[in-house]
């Protein structure tokens, strides 16, 4: 509006000059520079200067223009680009192309370019239509090249590509930067290692473009996500400038290569540090199972200064589910509140939270942020029918399904999977096969693998491995390990090795490597003392190789700090004041009728060392240590690696009657709450 005021003063001025020669001339000195307007502005100036044209320009002189025919021509094809980039359908588009064939500029390839880019982009098919359009150029540039080689590139045509680059080059044009990241892109999404590595010769080839910034970033990302992340390094280490993509690329595909080594290596000598670097450390840390160096990392970003997302939070959310940490818990909440991504503001973060402070122990804070969410959807509602599961509540895990249903939110396969978990964990036969089967037939969700492996996980424990095994046999998908692993673990409940021979043989096939399959299946064989096959499977094991992780158990001082138990382990500094604990409490359950049970140790040794192995199991270390150092009115948080035994089950049911101290373990199926000599799941597990 300025400018257009600005012209109407100008050109009234003038008319008003425009009475003598003199004066008409002295008006045309105000236009001697063009000034700042689009095409309509100095069509105005044009209209107003029309009276006085006739004064100045004589017939037969040649004709005074305020701008020159070139500024003209700019100006219209500036204006042609910028209604190409509102376009938002092909009609539209057709009538910008129309207008540039009307005004003569169907062979300005700056035009051309972008309206070929603008049809491919909303996904317009390169042949016939912006291939007509690049045919009927005489002269055509690298760009106009480039934009149908990227054209093609977007719908997969990688052979068409390839061809329109060679032609290009046969007519003697040099590539732009564009060219070859279009083709190294395309390379990338399908993985076509020898003709990315084609094009990184002719980069080199080339010469100007083996040190393009954006070209090179482009050929790091391709090598990474082809596998090969020793060329990609090699690339960056030759890059003479760098950026943070350059940076960030190589150090999020070492992270999620599982080379976190290298990822830090990387990170540590970052001149310059973006949310996007320190998340992608937070969340690859998280990731590869390294739950306390990502909540480091994220501490460090805190104290950098450096703001924080929902992205941010959601690696730092899954590293203290891991962990396990109330305390970090609450300051991550805290976090979270502060940068503006609480639970009220953000439901893929109050999501997160839920999910976090339920693999915490803390079900009822996960309630507490579920209650507080302003807007719920199906991951919501979802995280939190499968925190009331782990934690055995399943009718809170029911009842809120049901309400979930009154709402706009339509469960998906996984707000399934936490109902079934929840009928699994507690027992409910019948109302999980009511729910198996309304999946299909009453919400249209068809069951994955995954919910199969819950039906039989129900009817295992439930001793109906017969059943279990006629589901499986009958499963229109093809059961994966988790499926045979699911019966398998029936077995060990129910002590039936002739079912678990069946199940194992399924899973030696589909898991060779799968250490626990084995533990498991010589733990059956143990329990029914068959300790000649318990020999076979531990001979089986040796020849793979293979070796039992270590049975792990860690819980969180006063500080926040985490201490770790291993079993067997007695080189903690604490270790005699834990065992002297240890030992009482066996005398004084002894009173009550408590007796190590001896057949969870899967190896034919005397009583006696059976039961100094028990004593040393991981969760009674982390126990005897906690009743040390603990507050005598505080609840006793322990997270295991691995599967609680009977006995140590048996064990802290005793203690936490005698103690009066509520234990809650996290092993790794769910969790149980010791309360007054009960556990929350019943002997169910």
């Amino acid at each position: 509006m300025i400018i257009i005021s600005s012209l109407i003063v100008k050109s009234t001025r003038a008319k008003l000059l425009a009475k003598d020669k003199k004066a008409a001339r002295e008006a045309f000195g105000a236009y001697n520079e063009p000034p700042t307007g689009d095409a309509k502005s100095w069509l105005c100036l044009k209209t107003a200067l029309n009276g006085v044209r006739a004064l100045v320009c004589p017939s037969g002189s040649q004709p005074f223009t305020p701008f020159s025919q070139l500024h003209e021509q700019k100006l219209l094809e500036s204006h042609l680009v910028s209604l190409l980039d509102v376009c938002n359908g092909l009609l539209q588009i057709r009538q910008v192309h129309a207008h540039v064939i009307r005004r003569g500029v169907d062979q300005c390839c700056y035009v051309l370019t972008k309206l070929i880019r603008t049809l491919t982009k909303i996904n317009v098919p390169v042949d016939p239509y912006p291939r007509l359009v690049f045919e009927r150029v005489k002269d055509r540039n690298p760009f106009l090249w480039t934009a149908m080689i990227r054209g093609y590139c977007m719908e997969g045509s990688l052979e068409e590509a390839f061809w329109m680059y060679g032609l290009m080059r046969r007519e003697g044009l040099s590539p732009v930067s564009f060219t070859f990241t279009a083709l190294l892109k395309a390379c990338s999404d399908v993985l076509e290692l020898q003709l990315g590595c084609q094009i990184h010769c002719q980069c080199v080839k080339v010469g100007r473009l083996s040190s393009d910034l954006y070209t090179m970033n482009t050929l790091i990302d391709m090598y990474v996500k082809c596998g090969l992340l020793d060329c990609g390094r090699k690339v960056f280490d030759e890059m003479p400038v760098r950026d943070a993509i350059s940076w960030t690329s190589l150090i999020f595909a070492y992270a999620k290569s599982g080379d976190m080594g290298s990822a830090m290596e990387l990170f540590d000598g970052l001149p310059f540090k973006d949310m996007v670097a320190w998340t992608t450390m937070v969340t690859g840390l998280a990731q590869n199972g390294k739950p306390n160096e990502s909540i480091e990392i994220f501490c460090r970003m805190q104290n950098a200064g450096v703001e924080t997302d929902d992205v941010t939070l959601s690696g730092v959310i899954s590293a203290c589910a891991q962990l396990g940490s109330t305390k970090h818990a609450d300051w991550i909440r805290s976090v979270a509140e502060r940068s503006g991504y609480g639970p009220a503001n953000n439901v893929v973060v109050g999501s997160a939270l839920i999910d976090m402070y339920s693999k915490c122990g803390s079900v009822e804070n996960a309630h507490d942020v579920f209650e507080k969410m302003k807007m719920k959807n199906v991951f919501s509602y979802s995280s939190m029918i499968l925190g009331f599961a782990m934690h055995g509540h399943a009718s809170r895990a029911l009842d809120l399904f049901e309400s979930m249903l009154r709402t706009n939110s339509r469960p998906n396969d996984v707000t399934f999977l936490g109902v079934l978990l929840a009928c699994s964990y507690s027992g409910l036969v019948e109302q999980a096969k009511h729910f198996f089967h309304a999946m299909e037939n009453k919400f249209g969700i068809n069951p994955a693998v995954n919910h199969y492996a819950c039906m039989v996980d129900v009817l295992g424990r439930a001793g109906k491995l017969e059943e279990a095994l006629d589901l499986i046999r009958n499963m229109p998908i093809k059961p994966n390990g988790g499926v045979w692993g699911a019966l398998l673990g029936g077995c060990r409940i129910h002590s039936n090795p002739e079912v678990a021979e069946i199940a194992a043989n399924h899973l030696l096939e589909l898991e060779p490597d799968g250490i626990g399959n084995f533990v498991l299946l010589a733990n059956i064989y143990a329990s029914a003392g068959r300790w000649e096959d318990v020999l076979k499977v531990r001979k089986m094991m040796k020849s793979r190789l293979l070796r039992k992780s270590p049975s792990r158990s860690w819980v969180e001082g006063k500080d926040g700090e985490i201490r770790e138990f291993y079993a067997g382990d007695s080189t903690d500094p604490m270790s005699c004041e834990i065992m002297r604990v240890l030992e009482d409490l066996v005398v004084q359950l002894g009173f009550g009728g408590y007796e190590p049970n001896l057949s969870c140790v899967p190896y034919d040794l005397g009583d006696k060392e059976k039961k100094r192995i028990l004593m040393s199991h991981s969760e009674k270390l982390a126990l005897g240590y906690s009743l040390l150092t603990s507050s005598s009115v505080s609840d006793i948080k322990i997270m295991k690696n691995l599967r609680i035994c009977e006995d140590c089950h048996s064990f802290m049911s005793g203690v936490s009657g005698l103690s009066g101290r509520v234990i809650i373990i996290r092993d790794n199926k769910r969790f149980h709450h010791f309360r007054n000599g009960f556990c929350s799941c019943g002997n169910f597990w």
